[in-house]
Protein backbone atom coordinates (compact mmCIF):
# COMPACT_ATOMS: atom_id res chain seq x y z
CA UNK A 1 0.00 0.00 0.00
CA UNK A 2 1.26 3.50 -1.06
CA UNK A 3 1.05 6.46 1.47
CA UNK A 4 -0.82 9.16 0.73
CA UNK A 5 1.83 11.53 1.03
CA UNK A 6 4.14 13.47 -1.48
CA UNK A 7 7.34 12.24 -1.52
CA UNK A 8 8.28 13.87 -4.87
CA UNK A 9 11.99 15.80 -4.31
CA UNK A 10 11.53 19.18 -4.74
CA UNK A 11 13.83 22.73 -4.88
CA UNK A 12 14.08 22.75 -0.74
CA UNK A 13 13.55 19.40 0.29
CA UNK A 14 15.28 16.04 -0.47
CA UNK A 15 13.62 12.94 -1.45
CA UNK A 16 15.66 11.47 1.60
CA UNK A 17 14.56 14.16 3.89
CA UNK A 18 11.20 13.44 3.57
CA UNK A 19 11.38 9.89 3.88
CA UNK A 20 13.52 10.81 6.82
CA UNK A 21 10.97 12.73 8.37
CA UNK A 22 8.05 10.51 7.75
CA UNK A 23 10.12 7.13 9.51
CA UNK A 24 11.27 9.17 12.05
CA UNK A 25 7.30 10.13 12.84
CA UNK A 26 6.32 7.03 12.76
CA UNK A 27 8.98 5.71 15.42
CA UNK A 28 7.73 8.97 17.62
CA UNK A 29 4.61 8.43 18.12
CA UNK A 30 5.05 4.78 18.47
CA UNK A 31 3.46 3.24 15.19
CA UNK A 32 6.56 1.57 14.12
CA UNK A 33 7.49 0.14 17.18
CA UNK A 34 10.88 -1.10 19.48
CA UNK A 35 12.43 -4.28 18.29
CA UNK A 36 10.40 -3.98 14.53
CA UNK A 37 12.51 -4.63 11.97
CA UNK A 38 12.57 -1.45 9.09
CA UNK A 39 12.93 -3.70 5.92
CA UNK A 40 14.32 -1.69 3.18
CA UNK A 41 12.15 -3.12 -0.18
CA UNK A 42 8.73 -3.03 2.20
CA UNK A 43 9.23 0.64 3.06
CA UNK A 44 10.12 1.21 -0.39
CA UNK A 45 7.11 -0.19 -1.29
CA UNK A 46 4.86 1.51 1.18
CA UNK A 47 6.25 4.48 0.14
CA UNK A 48 6.52 4.46 -3.50
CA UNK A 49 10.19 5.28 -3.70
CA UNK A 50 13.64 3.23 -4.84
CA UNK A 51 15.28 1.75 -2.12
CA UNK A 52 18.00 4.23 -2.34
CA UNK A 53 16.35 6.99 0.03
CA UNK A 54 15.38 4.41 2.55
CA UNK A 55 18.60 3.22 3.45
CA UNK A 56 19.50 7.35 3.34
CA UNK A 57 17.08 7.89 5.82
CA UNK A 58 17.80 5.08 7.84
CA UNK A 59 21.28 5.98 8.26
CA UNK A 60 20.37 9.65 9.59
CA UNK A 61 17.77 7.87 11.80
CA UNK A 62 20.84 5.47 13.36
CA UNK A 63 22.86 8.56 13.84
CA UNK A 64 19.98 9.79 15.89
CA UNK A 65 19.50 6.57 18.01
CA UNK A 66 16.35 5.85 16.77
CA UNK A 67 17.45 2.85 15.03
CA UNK A 68 20.35 0.33 15.01
CA UNK A 69 21.59 -1.77 12.59
CA UNK A 70 23.54 -4.72 13.21
CA UNK A 71 24.90 -7.47 10.49
CA UNK A 72 22.16 -10.11 9.19
CA UNK A 73 19.44 -8.20 10.93
CA UNK A 74 19.18 -5.18 8.99
CA UNK A 75 17.35 -1.54 10.96
CA UNK A 76 15.71 -2.46 14.32
CA UNK A 77 13.72 0.26 15.58
CA UNK A 78 15.02 1.72 19.10
CA UNK A 79 12.52 4.05 19.50
CA UNK A 80 12.02 6.35 22.63
CA UNK A 81 12.22 4.37 25.92
CA UNK A 82 10.72 5.44 29.19
CA UNK A 83 14.41 6.66 30.85
CA UNK A 84 15.08 8.78 26.90
CA UNK A 85 11.51 10.13 28.38
CA UNK A 86 12.70 10.75 31.90
CA UNK A 87 15.75 12.35 30.56
CA UNK A 88 14.49 14.72 28.44
CA UNK A 89 11.80 15.89 31.31
CA UNK A 90 14.76 16.42 33.48
CA UNK A 91 16.35 18.30 30.61
CA UNK A 92 13.03 20.44 29.91
CA UNK A 93 12.57 21.47 33.40
CA UNK A 94 16.02 22.88 33.43
CA UNK A 95 15.91 25.02 30.76
CA UNK A 96 12.10 25.42 29.18
CA UNK A 97 11.98 28.12 32.34
CA UNK A 98 15.02 29.88 30.51
CA UNK A 99 12.93 30.07 27.14
CA UNK A 100 10.02 31.47 29.14
CA UNK A 101 11.96 34.12 30.43
CA UNK A 102 13.43 35.09 27.07
CA UNK A 103 10.18 35.33 25.37
CA UNK A 104 8.40 36.94 27.76
CA UNK A 105 10.84 39.61 27.40
CA UNK A 106 10.68 39.62 23.78
CA UNK A 107 7.12 38.15 22.79
CA UNK A 108 5.72 40.41 20.21
CA UNK A 109 1.76 41.39 20.07
CA UNK A 110 0.81 39.25 17.06
CA UNK A 111 2.58 36.55 18.93
CA UNK A 112 0.74 36.91 22.55
CA UNK A 113 -2.59 37.25 19.88
CA UNK A 114 -1.75 33.79 18.12
CA UNK A 115 -1.15 31.99 22.06
CA UNK A 116 -4.11 33.26 23.18
CA UNK A 117 -5.93 31.63 19.69
CA UNK A 118 -3.63 28.73 20.72
CA UNK A 119 -5.09 28.88 24.24
CA UNK A 120 -8.94 28.97 23.35
CA UNK A 121 -8.73 26.53 20.88
CA UNK A 122 -7.20 24.27 23.71
CA UNK A 123 -10.44 25.12 25.66
CA UNK A 124 -12.92 23.91 22.23
CA UNK A 125 -11.06 20.85 21.89
CA UNK A 126 -10.56 19.96 25.53
CA UNK A 127 -14.66 20.13 25.78
CA UNK A 128 -14.93 17.63 23.13
CA UNK A 129 -12.52 15.35 24.56
CA UNK A 130 -10.38 15.56 21.60
CA UNK A 131 -6.61 14.37 22.86
CA UNK A 132 -5.26 14.01 19.68
CA UNK A 133 -5.92 17.75 18.76
CA UNK A 134 -5.32 18.56 22.00
CA UNK A 135 -1.53 17.43 21.53
CA UNK A 136 -0.98 18.99 18.51
CA UNK A 137 -2.42 22.49 19.71
CA UNK A 138 -0.06 21.83 23.16
CA UNK A 139 3.26 21.50 19.92
CA UNK A 140 1.92 24.60 18.74
CA UNK A 141 1.68 26.46 21.78
CA UNK A 142 5.38 25.49 23.03
CA UNK A 143 6.98 25.65 19.64
CA UNK A 144 5.65 29.35 19.49
CA UNK A 145 7.05 30.25 23.19
CA UNK A 146 11.10 28.85 21.63
CA UNK A 147 10.76 30.74 18.81
CA UNK A 148 9.44 34.03 20.93
CA UNK A 149 12.51 33.15 23.28
CA UNK A 150 14.66 34.87 19.91
CA UNK A 151 17.56 31.71 20.20
CA UNK A 152 17.55 29.59 17.37
CA UNK A 153 20.21 27.58 19.96
CA UNK A 154 17.10 27.09 22.12
CA UNK A 155 14.43 26.69 19.46
CA UNK A 156 16.06 24.24 18.18
CA UNK A 157 16.85 22.05 21.29
CA UNK A 158 13.13 22.09 23.11
CA UNK A 159 11.52 21.59 19.33
CA UNK A 160 13.50 18.18 19.61
CA UNK A 161 13.09 17.51 23.35
CA UNK A 162 9.35 18.10 22.62
CA UNK A 163 9.15 15.81 19.83
CA UNK A 164 10.51 13.05 20.53
CA UNK A 165 8.20 12.77 23.97
CA UNK A 166 4.94 12.89 21.19
CA UNK A 167 3.52 9.46 22.42
CA UNK A 168 4.02 10.22 25.83
CA UNK A 169 1.88 13.42 26.26
CA UNK A 170 -0.49 11.98 24.19
CA UNK A 171 -0.56 8.92 26.49
CA UNK A 172 -0.63 11.70 29.63
CA UNK A 173 -3.10 13.75 28.73
CA UNK A 174 -5.58 10.71 28.43
CA UNK A 175 -5.15 10.06 32.38
CA UNK A 176 -8.34 11.55 34.02
CA UNK A 177 -8.51 15.15 35.06
CA UNK A 178 -5.30 15.95 33.14
CA UNK A 179 -7.10 17.36 30.78
CA UNK A 180 -8.57 20.15 32.85
CA UNK A 181 -5.18 20.48 35.01
CA UNK A 182 -3.29 20.92 31.86
CA UNK A 183 -5.55 23.54 30.23
CA UNK A 184 -5.48 25.88 33.76
CA UNK A 185 -1.79 25.49 33.05
CA UNK A 186 -1.98 27.03 29.49
CA UNK A 187 -3.63 29.90 30.51
CA UNK A 188 -1.46 30.54 33.71
CA UNK A 189 1.35 30.59 31.53
CA UNK A 190 -0.21 32.78 29.08
CA UNK A 191 -1.37 35.24 31.45
CA UNK A 192 2.31 35.29 32.37
CA UNK A 193 2.71 36.39 28.72
CA UNK A 194 0.12 38.75 28.47
CA UNK A 195 1.84 40.43 31.61
CA UNK A 196 5.06 40.30 30.62
CA UNK A 197 6.08 38.96 33.40
CA UNK A 198 9.75 37.03 32.96
CA UNK A 199 9.80 35.62 36.24
CA UNK A 200 6.48 34.69 36.70
CA UNK A 201 6.78 33.43 33.42
CA UNK A 202 9.77 30.97 34.26
CA UNK A 203 8.34 30.11 37.49
CA UNK A 204 4.93 28.78 35.43
CA UNK A 205 6.38 27.00 32.46
CA UNK A 206 9.00 25.22 35.01
CA UNK A 207 6.20 24.00 37.30
CA UNK A 208 3.67 23.04 33.84
CA UNK A 209 6.60 20.51 32.70
CA UNK A 210 7.10 19.51 36.23
CA UNK A 211 3.75 18.43 36.54
CA UNK A 212 3.65 17.04 33.39
CA UNK A 213 6.75 14.97 34.20
CA UNK A 214 5.01 13.51 37.48
CA UNK A 215 1.74 12.80 35.44
CA UNK A 216 3.84 10.43 33.10
CA UNK A 217 5.34 8.95 35.70
CA UNK A 218 2.48 8.10 37.90
CA UNK A 219 0.82 6.84 35.05
CA UNK A 220 3.35 4.37 34.33
CA UNK A 221 4.15 2.88 37.84
CA UNK A 222 0.37 2.62 37.59
CA UNK A 223 0.86 -0.10 34.64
Amino acid sequence: MVREIDFSSSPTTSLRDKVFKYIKSQIINGSYKSGESLIESKLAEELGVSRTPIREAIRLLELEGLVETTPNKGAIVLGISQKDVEDIYSIRQLIEGLAARWAAERMTDSEKKELQKIVDLMEFYAQKGDVEELADLDNQFHHLIYEASGSKILNYTLTTLHQFVQLARLESLKVPKRLDRTLAEHHAVLDSFLEGDPDKAEKILTNHVQQAFLNIKNKNKSK
